[in-house]
């Protein structure tokens, strides 16, 4: 259940965005929220983040051992480094790719479904759409 600490994320997520805390004095974005910036101890508040950014690290879950994905495995369990910031990481699902498929440092974007057996909208990442994607043109193009 949201709390005060994250209410904010989940009512963002209920309108399919995507809302990071960050310190009122220095911009220092972090992720679990806190009240409090750990690096100048201004106050924080959430503010809307791109949804873009690469996987950091993932996992591949294989075994139906939570509640709701027991019949999506395997699925893979990632941390996505969020563009706004070095370090700023999300724990997600990586959706719309085979988990063999998936790699740290794959460009993803957000999207926002339904959490299995609740009343919560949650970010997964799928890889980013290839208008995102940067190209480099040789000079006879």
């Amino acid at each position: 259940m949201p709390d005060p600490d994250t209410r904010a994320f989940w009512e963002a997520t209920a309108d399919g965005r995507l809302a990071v805390c960050r310190c009122q004095s220095c911009g220092k974005w972090m992720h679990p929220p806190l009240e409090r910036c750990r690096e100048c101890g201004g106050t924080t508040a959430f503010e809307y983040v791109t949804g873009s950014g690469v996987v950091y690290s993932f996992i591949v879950q294989r075994q139906p051992l939570v509640a709701g994905y027991v019949d999506q495995t395997p699925y893979v369990v990632a941390l996505v480094e969020l563009d706004e910031q070095p370090g700023l990481r999300l724990p997600t699902r990586i959706v719309g790719v085979d988990p063999p498929d998936v790699t740290c440092g794959m460009r993803v974007e957000a999207e926002f479904v339904d959490l299995p057996g609740g009343d919560f909208k949650v970010p997964v990442f799928r890889p980013a759409a290839a208008r995102h994607a940067l190209t480099t043109l040789r000079p006879d193009q």
